[in-house]
């Protein structure tokens, strides 16, 4: 996708009232004309949204705030949790210091987060959330991993053994139920927690 394709997309779904677009990936911090392209959405009184791993957002944390009306970073657990379902040591850190840019530019900036729940994080939910309040987030959601859907150019699904690696094993149903009753009874459901 370019700018001059996603304006002649937006010019056709003008008639469907579109309001708010948001970016994900992959990792959008990686399109070479991310910028531009929010550039023009915004040019259309368009609210833009960015989903992003947070690991380039240190190095475009200025120039993004300036471009969209909020960023949600992915946030799989406290630190040790969190660098092990990304795969990518020194992750969290990364994460941190990109949040920490953002908020030296424009402090009041929405940066909400969201977990993606798996056999790797399901029983630290408690502990992912208070790692979002240590970041100054604004607040979290917790969303199930899909192992299922073709999505994210996955035409024929994961292979089975890369969902057992993801999705909960029958047994670990109580360790997450006993995380999110720990969230209920703590209160935050109402508020940090969004979803």
């Amino acid at each position: 996708l370019n700018r001059h394709t996603l304006e002649h997309h937006l010019d056709s779904l003008r008639g469907l009232d579109l309001r708010w677009v948001v970016l994900s990936g992959g990792e959008p911090l990686m399109h070479p004309d991310l910028l531009g392209i929010c550039a023009s959405l915004r040019a259309r009184s368009l609210r833009v949204t960015v989903l992003t791993t947070g690991l380039l957002l240190e190095r475009y944390a200025r120039e993004l705030i300036e471009h969209v009306d909020d960023l949600v970073v992915s946030l799989d657990g406290p630190p040790a949790i969190h660098d092990f379902v990304r795969r990518v040591d020194g992750a969290f850190c990364k994460l941190a210091a990109g949040i920490r840019a953002a908020r030296a530019v424009r402090p009041e900036f929405p940066i909400t987060a969201r977990c993606t729940v798996q056999r790797s994080n399901h029983a630290h939910l408690r502990a992912t959330l208070a790692a979002a309040r240590d970041l100054k987030l604004n607040s979290i959601s917790f969303l199930a991993a899909d192992v299922q859907s073709a999505a994210f150019n996955r035409p024929s699904g994961w292979p089975a053994e890369r969902k057992e690696e993801v999705a909960l094993a029958a047994d670990q149903i109580p360790s997450l139920q006993a995380e999110v009753e720990g969230l209920i009874a703590q209160g935050e459901c109402a508020g940090f927690v969004v979803e």
